[in-house]
């Protein structure tokens, strides 16, 4: 069953009740443990954690729990909740979990331990299983292989259909998945693919090699991650082999992971876009002090350049006290800008993110953009301009007007360029954020506002 926030915190109570009793009942915990997914024992276990005072409760849920549901609940907790947990434990319990997960959450948890418990447990370990984690924990963070799994079901090339059953029987209950199969040469280099189906299908005396697919969709171990979850979902594969250099297949990228990385990646996109730098945890985890610092360096580098706009309107002092109603329009008019600009910036920032724009496309998407913000500008100027003859006359509604169309205009511009002249200096195009933009425009929009305003009054 799956459970809500409310049943949650109702399950939470129920097991720190028998758990706090003198002798609680194991059986009867095991038997509610038993009715619950994974991923919401795992939900609880990490509210108890973050309660240092109920870590032992988390830590005898696990205890109740088989050794292989144990790893399959560990690997649903956060970072820090798995740091918690196995810090608590001795090495032989760690190594049973570890056993247990997949070879691919093992190799974080494997990461995340510090160097003199990572050799401990290598020690212990089997000559293949060591070798086998030892790889997996050495690819570089934020690549395919930090998130491939090297449980995958393998198919020799010149096997026969039955053959290949049988190999799918022996490695099944250790693959990750098992509707998606991967024929290999001699050398260990992928040659082909079948779907399971494909295999069951096919008559048994055929030759595995003349039912496969040759085209085969892969990547390379080193690909960034963001452009390993963009093929999957682009071609909808349930996995994707992991090659390499020597094009000797070393693992899978399956779908789940891949989502998880888009999610990832995704909300550090945000993250950036609001010119917070990226979050080790979630923002309800994560200490107040990395907030604070996450936060702070943007939010004063812009106080400071926003103090441009403060010189701007100390500049036209004349005009303004000439015309005292060009104030009332002020807030307005740049507000229009910044939001035209952040809108624009956030258009080809998620364009890029998707694989839709590149830099390559910066001169067709400028046309676009000319067209399109001309368009809101010169809507947003009629829509303003009767506020100006209210306010200030026709002279102020000239003027308002033509700032909106320029400003409006001028900010767009700022907000779709900005990003592509960062991708084309390797900075990453999310940096191009709302507050970015919207300082930037702030202050060229008081420049061009009192300038068409000085211009238009000297003329009547």
């Amino acid at each position: 069953m799956s459970l809500n926030d409310e049943t949650l915190q109702e399950l939470k109570s129920e097991l720190l009740g028998e758990l706090n009793k003198e002798e609680p009942n194991k059986t009867l915990l095991a038997e509610r443990l038993a009715e619950i997914r994974s991923a919401d024992i795992g939900e609880v276990i990490e509210e108890l954690i973050e309660d240092h005072e109920e870590l032992p409760a988390a830590l005898a849920i696990l205890d109740i729990l088989s050794t292989e549901r144990a790893a399959n609940v560990l690997g649903y907790l956060p970072r820090e909740s798995q740091l918690e947990v196995v810090g608590d434990l001795s090495d032989t319990q760690v190594l049973k979990l570890l056993e247990e997960m997949g070879s691919d959450e093992r190799a974080d948890l494997f990461n995340l331990l510090g160097e003199d418990r990572r050799e401990a447990l290598l020690r212990r370990m089997a000559h293949q299983e060591r070798e086998d984690l030892k790889r997996l924990a050495s690819y570089e963070e934020g690549t395919a292989g930090a998130i491939m799994t090297s449980d995958y079901v393998a198919i020799a090339s010149g096997m026969t259909v039955s053959q290949a059953m049988m190999r799918v029987r022996q490695t099944a209950p250790d693959a990750e998945t098992v509707y998606q199969l991967y024929v290999l040469d001699s050398d260990g280099q992928l040659i082909g693919t079948m779907s399971l189906r494909q295999l069951m299908v096919a008559r048994p005396g055929a030759l595995v090699d003349d039912i496969m697919i040759k085209d085969v969709i892969s990547t390379p171990v080193d690909k960034e991650q963001e452009e390993v979850a963009r093929i999957v979902a682009r071609y909808d594969l349930l996995a994707l082999p992991v090659l390499d250099a020597d094009g000797r297949m070393v693992g899978i990228v399956t779908h789940d992971d891949a989502m998880d990385v888009a999610e990832s990646e995704a909300t550090e996109d945000i993250h950036k876009g609001m010119s917070i730098g990226q979050l080790e945890d979630g923002v309800s985890r994560v200490p107040l002090w990395s907030l604070y610092r996450k936060r702070v360096t943007w939010l004063v580098l812009l106080v400071f350049a926003n103090l441009f706009s403060g010189a701007g309107i100390a500049y036209f002092e004349d005009t303004i006290a000439a015309q005292v109603a060009l104030v009332f329009f002020l807030p307005l008019l740049i507000g229009s800008g910044g939001n035209a600009g952040a809108q624009a910036a956030t258009l080809m920032v998620r364009g890029m993110a998707t694989g839709d724009i590149g830099v390559k496309d910066w001169s067709k998407m400028l046309g676009r953009e000319l067209l399109v913000a001309g368009s809101l500008g010169i809507t947003m100027a009629i829509a303003v301009a009767p506020i100006g003859i209210f306010r200030g006359g026709e002279a102020v509604a000239i003027i308002v007007a033509l700032s909106m169309v320029t400003i409006v205009l001028f900010g767009s511009m700022i907000g779709m360029c900005l990003p592509f002249v960062l991708e084309r200096f390797k900075v990453d195009p999310a940096t191009a954020s709302a507050p970015l933009v919207t300082t930037l425009i702030d202050a060229t929009g008081v420049l061009i506002y009192f300038s068409i305003a000085t211009v238009v009054l000297g003329s009547v």
